[in-house]
């Protein structure tokens, strides 16, 4: 039981930290870079749980041998230096 809520004093403490820079920002015209640094890093935060799974339970992924035999498979029959692929007779 004190785990949990432990972890929810601390969002809340967050939270409020985050709010407050947010608030002084917006209201107070002495407002500095620490306000700011509190604020974007809420914000990056925030970003983090909707952007990153596991790469195996994430849809449409592929292995990565496939994209390093992709990736050889492209370089096959190109100079160097060249724009393009070589036409082969």
């Amino acid at each position: 039981m004190a785990r949990p809520m432990a972890r929810w004093g601390v969002a809340l403490a967050g939270g409020a930290l985050w709010w407050w820079a947010v608030v002084r920002l917006v209201c107070a015209p002495g407002a500095g870079a620490l306000e700011a640094a509190v604020a974007a890093g809420g914000w990056g935060l925030s970003l983090l749980p909707v952007h990153c799974e596991p790469k195996e339970e994430a849809d449409g992924t592929v292995d990565a041998r496939q994209w390093v035999r992709a990736w050889r498979a492209g370089r096959v029959g190109r100079r160097a230096g060249s724009a393009g692929p070589v036409e082969r007779a």
